[in-house]
């Protein structure tokens, strides 16, 4: 909210150059900006009384955009990774996949190994479910559970996610 937007009675006001001028009426605030040809800008608006600033609005408006955007740019976008198996896999597709797994732990990302069944398979789903512990015992160096394996429908699915 800029100016005439400024409903308040009371504001905590700060000048131009970030010094604490108290707490004054929206009014007054008003009139002070007015001689500084600039604008009263409410900064805090939920604090008791409403902290507004005497600012150039459009120079407020463009360092709140920069700001924004270099926090964006540091945030880091964690994927989940899905890794696909079958319940009757070989021990050298097996650890083709957990190296793969790795290069994803690595990266930051999260890895979801799914086993995955088919026809008669869905029979013996408790058999083969030692396929995913022996997966997460041999990624425990640098993985750690995040979601235990859960059947849900056709497969069983679990989360691993990178060690701290």
């Amino acid at each position: 909210m800029i100016n005439e937007q400024i409903r308040d009675k009371e504001v905590r006001l700060i000048g131009e150059n970030g010094e604490q001028l108290g707490i004054m009426s929206a009014k007054e605030a008003m009139k002070l900006a007015e001689e500084a040809e600039l604008d009263l800008v409410k900064i805090a608006p939920t604090a008791k009384p409403p902290v507004c600033k005497i600012v150039d609005y459009g120079k407020f408006r463009y360092e709140q955009a920069r700001k924004e955007k270099e926090a964006k740019k540091k945030q880091k976008v964690v994927e989940v990774k899905e890794i696909r198996l079958s319940p009757n896999i070989d021990v050298n597709d097996l650890n083709t996949k957990m190296n793969a797994a790795r290069k994803f732990l690595a990266k930051g990302d999260k890895v979801k190994i799914t086993l995955r069944f088919r026809g008669r398979e869905m029979a013996h789903m408790n058999a083969s479910k030692h396929i995913l512990d022996d997966f997460a015992e041999q990624l425990s160096d640098v993985a750690v559970v995040e979601k235990a394996p859960k059947v849900e429908g056709r497969s069983i699915g679990m989360v691993l996610a990178e060690k701290r």
